[in-house]
């Protein structure tokens, strides 16, 4: 499946902090199950790649795993070997962005302004992670919106709930990212599944 089209059916992103390897399987099969087509497992979370990997091959086209907390250039090449198809990063580094259209992945680099925005278009983004959404209220991000190509993606992540979506789908928002609100390192894979069915149903 591809960025597109696991927008297109379900505009969620489910950010992993924290994932084992050994629970990687279990937590993603609880997320396919809800409805999810859009994993991100940040590279600051035990063995990342490993959790990549395992996902990656259990559910291959079926869904779209990537990295997150991606910081340089020659991370790149190992999260495409490792089976990932997105990257995502808090930041917006050019070079980043440069490497991960190079190994033909999804990049969704971090921006919080329209400089940024506009810089990180320019260097090939795929879609903008606005990023902390705590910080960029639905007012800014209907701002945000008015100036950029029409086109163009724009996934607020942090702080995202059930309850603050819908004002920022208003907004102009394309997607989300969540992550605590959906999965912390203590918590079952059924618990998981809860929560993704809440999420679910504030995009119904």
């Amino acid at each position: 499946m591809g960025f597109d089209e696991g927008l297109a059916k379900l505009p969620l992103i489910a950010i992993l902090r924290g994932l084992r390897p050994e629970e990687a399987v279990d937590v993603a099969t609880a997320l396919f199950d809800a409805g999810f087509c859009i994993l991100e497992v940040p590279l600051n979370s035990p063995s990342p790649l490993v959790s990549i990997e395992r996902i990656a091959e259990r559910f291959g086209e079926r869904l779209l795993v990537g990295a997150g907390t991606v910081l340089d250039t020659q991370e790149v090449a190992q999260i495409a070997e490792a089976g990932a198809r997105l990257v995502v990063s808090p930041n917006f580094d050019a070079q980043v962005v440069r490497a991960a259209k190079a190994h033909g992945l999804v990049s969704i680099p971090g921006v919080a302004t329209p400089s940024e925005a506009f810089a990180a278009l320019a260097a090939g983004a795929d879609a903008l992670k606005l990023f902390p959404a705590e910080m960029i209220a639905p007012k800014v991000v209907r701002s945000i919106r008015a100036v950029l190509p029409k086109t163009t993606r724009l996934i607020p992540v942090g702080g995202i709930s059930p309850e603050n979506i819908p004002a920022y789908r208003e907004a102009g928002a394309d997607g989300f990212g969540i992550g605590s609100a959906l999965f912390k390192p203590s918590v079952s894979a059924s618990e998981v599944a809860a929560a993704a069915a809440k999420f679910v149903a504030a995009m119904e």
